[in-house]
């Protein structure tokens, strides 16, 4: 027959699974303690420092004038004899329309001529014939003054037929299209065989001479515009390849496709490697002022805004802050505001921080 199992009295057991209860909260504060003063941040101190950055924008070089060239009678277009990029002089012919109507109208003009000529020629003998028989008395007054009236109403027929000569030569002239300016061809919306209207714009010729640089910027930029309307033009195939301009004209309006401004800089000199279309890269530096710089490590986001973490030294603890950004940098940020000189801010452990935790400064920068 076995002993029997002895068990403890009901009260020790009792008394035990107290005392256990009561060391673990114990225990498991001591292990959070440790880990809680473990969380261990790199701190700088904020210090007002000057900013002087740059804006940097891409454009293209354009001419600062351009021609939109058109033909100055009604026709239809013969041939034409330029593409998009060809260079122009002044008195290169680059279209010609169909002159059929404009040589009828040229040889009617010149047999109206002829024919007041010769009326002239006429009129001219008859009144040389009156004023011989008034001399002798042959002829009266009456007569002579008809022959008289007769020559000048010739004369003046003659000046009107020489004047429409005149008209319809230039008339002839305008069938072929002059831009009147030496440049490059930009665009041309006319084919052989189209019928074109007078003024109608056919093609658009860049002038020869001095360039812009033409960029697209937003208001923003604008609202606070570098300190000098002095700007660096780089060529972007070629770094190599620089020039200077000033703010020549700002657009007065935005653009509503693109929520953009025009600005054109012209340059004072224009390199070769320049052409037409270039794109380039366009440089101006901002007027110097003070603001707060943190390393881009330091930016957290906190409620869908920028913020830094602040340590406050006399409890240890951290705050999340939210600020302005000024300017962004290549590895740093400019903060307008949102924290003071003086302050001390966390730049590196901002993933393992909460509000109000205490945290151990491993180092701070000054």
């Amino acid at each position: 027959m076995s002993a029997p199992i002895a068990t403890k009295p009901a009260p020790l057991r009792c008394a035990l699974a107290l005392t256990l209860a009561a060391l673990l909260p114990a225990a498991a504060g001591a292990e959070e303690g440790p880990l809680k003063a473990q969380t261990l941040v790199r701190t700088a101190i904020a210090a007002e420092s000057t900013v002087a950055s740059e804006a940097v924008i891409t454009g293209d070089i354009q001419a600062q004038a351009q021609t939109a060239v058109s033909f100055r009678t009604n026709g239809k277009v013969a041939e034409r004899l330029v593409e998009v990029g060809d260079h122009v002089s002044a008195d290169k012919v680059l279209a010609r329309l169909d002159p059929q109507e404009q040589r009828a109208n040229l040889a009617n003009a010149e047999a109206a001529l002829t024919s007041a000529e010769a009326r002239l020629t006429q009129a001219k003998l008859n009144f040389q014939r009156q004023e011989q028989l008034l001399a002798s008395g042959y002829t009266t007054r009456p007569a002579y003054d008809n022959a008289e009236q007769q020559l000048r109403v010739t004369q003046a027929a003659v000046e009107s037929a020489k004047a429409a000569l005149g008209t319809a030569r230039e008339q002839f002239s305008y069938v072929e299209l002059k831009a009147g300016v030496a440049g490059i061809v930009l665009s041309r919306s006319l084919e052989t065989g189209q019928v074109v209207q007078a003024g109608q714009s056919v093609l658009t010729v860049a002038q020869d001479g001095p360039r812009d640089a033409v960029f697209n910027v937003y208001e923003a930029l604008l609202a606070h515009p570098p300190s000098s309307n002095r700007v660096e033009v780089t060529l972007q195939s070629d770094p190599k390849v620089t020039a200077v301009g000033t703010v020549r004209e700002i657009a007065p309006s935005v653009d509503p496709a693109s929520g953009t401004v025009r600005v054109k800089v012209g340059l004072a000199e224009t390199p070769p490697a320049m052409s037409l279309g270039s794109v380039v890269i366009g440089r101006g530096r901002f007027q110097p002022h003070k603001a707060v710089i943190l390393p881009w490590s330091a930016l957290y986001r906190w409620r869908k805004q920028p913020a830094v973490w602040v340590r406050d030294p006399a409890t240890g603890t951290v705050a999340p802050r939210t600020v302005a950004i000024d300017r962004y940098g290549p590895d740093s940020i400019a903060l307008a505001s949102g924290v003071a000189p003086g302050e001390e801010v966390v730049v590196a452990g901002i993933q393992f921080l909460r509000p109000g935790q205490s945290v151990t400064v491993a180092e701070t920068v000054r």
